[in-house]
């Protein structure tokens, strides 16, 4: 039994440094959403059962105005598509990561947020830590972030009175802050710099409100066209 319970130990001591960052994200992003579904007329289990069944930060942002207006199927599946097609992309970068995991690899999917993915992708499991424990581990961490956070904040709604104008920007906040430790390493410079310069043209040519796909697409082309020199 002991030599079961190491593994896992193990390997939670090694995820929950790496998810530090995200938890303080989390938990104030987790808070924000919850007041803002309390301000709303949604209370603590609401937003807590929409963070557990949905998971995607940003389009749970974008869903209270969707529950509080009219209902427009169309535009919200194509809201929803165009907010989260990154996770198309970001997905295909983890395959070989989640590779031979067994049934827990649906979960690791499901879980895959940008900040999950920027751990994933950067940081390997420390020596005599199991690949699949470390990875369920930090998705599992920073899922528990997510929901507490908004369990937290659908609470705290209830005592706190202030306008939350603009709270919702703190997610574009947290992923300014994660670009820019991506930035402090070298060899990720180039793919950040394409990124940056064809979200600019992007947003140029289609507008802020339709940005995403084609921005992703034009990523994609560049970054297919140009991955031998970027190897290098």
């Amino acid at each position: 039994m002991e030599t079961r319970k190491k593994p896992i130990s193990t390997a939670l001591k090694a995820a929950f440094p790496v998810t530090v960052p995200v938890m303080t994200g989390y938990l104030c992003l987790g808070m924000a959403f919850g007041v803002l579904m309390k301000a709303n007329g949604y209370g603590a289990l609401w937003s807590a059962a929409m963070s557990l069944v949905v998971f995607a930060g940003s389009m749970q942002f974008l869903t209270i105005s969707l529950l509080t207006a009219a209902f427009d199927p169309l535009q919200a599946f194509l809201l929803a598509v165009m907010v989260n097609a990154r996770h198309m992309f970001y997905g295909l970068a983890v395959l070989d990561k989640y590779k031979g995991l067994g049934k827990v690899r649906a979960f690791l999917i499901f879980t895959l947020t940008d900040e999950t993915f920027s751990i994933v992708s950067s940081v390997e499991p420390p020596e005599g830590v199991e690949r699949k424990p470390f990875y369920i581990w930090v998705s599992l961490l920073d899922y528990a972030y997510w929901v507490g956070g908004s369990l937290l904040g659908g609470l705290m709604g209830n005592l706190l009175s202030f306008d939350t104008t603009g709270m919702d920007f703190a997610l574009t906040a947290l992923f300014v802050v994660l670009f820019m430790e991506q930035w402090k390493k070298k060899e990720i410079r180039p793919a950040g710099a394409i990124g940056v310069a064809c979200a600019a043209v992007s947003l140029a040519v289609f507008g802020a409100d339709n940005l995403v796909i084609p921005a992703m697409i034009l990523i994609l082309a560049v970054l297919l066209g140009g991955r031998k020199q970027l190897c290098r």
